[in-house]
């Protein structure tokens, strides 16, 4: 059977495509791809989605170094009420140096400068790969690309994985695993927190054997960093850097350049976050969602494009291992509060998402029982 001239084609751009979106701008692209086009309704200027009357949202901000003080029990009310009513925070004073997230941002900028042919050696359909480089939001299933390319990199066991990161820059190894590092430790000390908040443990009672065995869970516990770079894109209306999604994991801890991009939904409204130079943004996981058996949930955010500027983040999630079983904690399940969502595991994640295109929070949907 002969293959038509517009299948030709088709077959052409597919491959332009699969190479990403800074490929596409360094090749001079003036207009936005039909690839990248999203449907009317997807888009961010639907007027019926956007509250214009609050633009910016402060997100509530926790000071870590005030946990570790007298005010433990005051910040950890404020974290609760983060988790219930927003599902995102940003965390100030973290002790993590600005020298290793200032570097972070700049090698992750300079890692997408790189010529394609180095950028592409890393590209995979393999989601369980230890490095992989990609374009849209999963580009083996998107009917339409979002305009982003990432870098996903494990980071556990790092004796395991470090060997198959990009050699290049010659500094990438070096900067990258020590901002994993810190922001590892940083994770855990945050979901002790988190523990506490939730009331599994505190001043009036010590660490329960639940508790001391997730801890050590989390330390040993899955991470991956997902660098984002976000092109200048020539019709920003027209798509999305990424589209709206919630987070696999615990806890996702976010470093973002000065540029604004990230929204999340408040009150089925999308509102801009606004950056807070030298912190992190967090956000509740599916994974946190289903532990806290729907106490703490995970909330829709999606990512805009700008005209000028490019986009550099650094999203890095965290969970347990990833053969454990996640579960609702036996200990927040009771008669007024019965269990809502099955026991999941990573397997099931990479077999949701490898026959379905991801969309909003339809992976966690099917964890639940009520």
């Amino acid at each position: 059977m002969a293959i038509t001239t517009d299948e030709t084609k088709a077959n052409d751009d597919d491959q332009v495509h699969q190479k990403g979106v800074k490929n596409l701008c360094e090749n001079g692209v003036t207009k936005v791809p039909k690839k990248y086009i999203l449907p009317e309704f997807d888009r961010a200027d639907e007027v019926l989605q956007v509250d214009l009357t609050m633009p910016n949202l402060k997100l509530p901000v926790i000071d870590f170094s005030e946990l570790q003080g007298p005010n433990r029990s005051e910040v950890l009310k404020s974290l609760t009420s983060a988790c219930e009513k927003y599902g995102f925070f940003q965390v100030v004073n973290h002790g993590i140096p600005n020298n290793v997230i200032s570097s972070m941002i700049d090698v992750s900028a300079r890692f997408f400068e790189l010529p394609i042919e180095v950028r592409s050696k890393y590209m995979s359909s393999d989601l369980t790969a230890p490095v992989r480089y990609g374009t849209s939001f999963n580009q083996n299933k998107d009917r339409v690309f979002c305009w982003r390319d990432f870098l996903k990199l494990v980071c556990h066991p790092s004796q395991d994985v470090l060997v198959h990161w990009p050699s290049y820059p010659t500094d990438m190894r070096r900067l990258a695993v020590t901002y994993a590092k810190e922001i590892k430790n940083l994770f855990v000390m945050l979901m002790e927190a988190i523990l506490e908040s939730l009331g599994l443990w505190g001043a009036t009672m010590n660490m329960t054997e639940e508790v001391e065995k997730l801890i050590k869970q989390f330390q040993d516990g899955s991470q991956q960093m997902v660098v984002n770079c976000y092109p200048p894109c020539p019709e920003p209306h027209l798509t999305l850097g990424m589209p709206p999604h919630s987070d696999y994991g615990f806890l996702t801890l976010l470093l973002q350049d000065d540029v604004e991009g990230l929204q999340i939904q408040y009150k089925e409204k999308w509102v801009a976050v606004q950056p807070l130079a030298s912190s992190f943004v967090v956000n509740v996981g599916d994974h946190l969602e289903i532990f806290s058996n729907g106490k703490y949930r995970s909330v829709l955010h999606r990512v805009l494009v700008n005209p000028a500027k490019s986009r550099i983040s650094v999203a890095s999630l965290h969970s347990l291992p990833f053969n454990s079983m996640v579960s609702p904690s036996p200990s927040l399940i009771n008669k007024a509060n019965p269990r809502r969502y099955k026991d999941t595991d990573f397997a099931c994640f990479l077999e949701y998402i490898s026959s379905f295109e991801p969309k909003r929070k339809n992976f966690l949907e099917s964890r639940k029982l009520l």
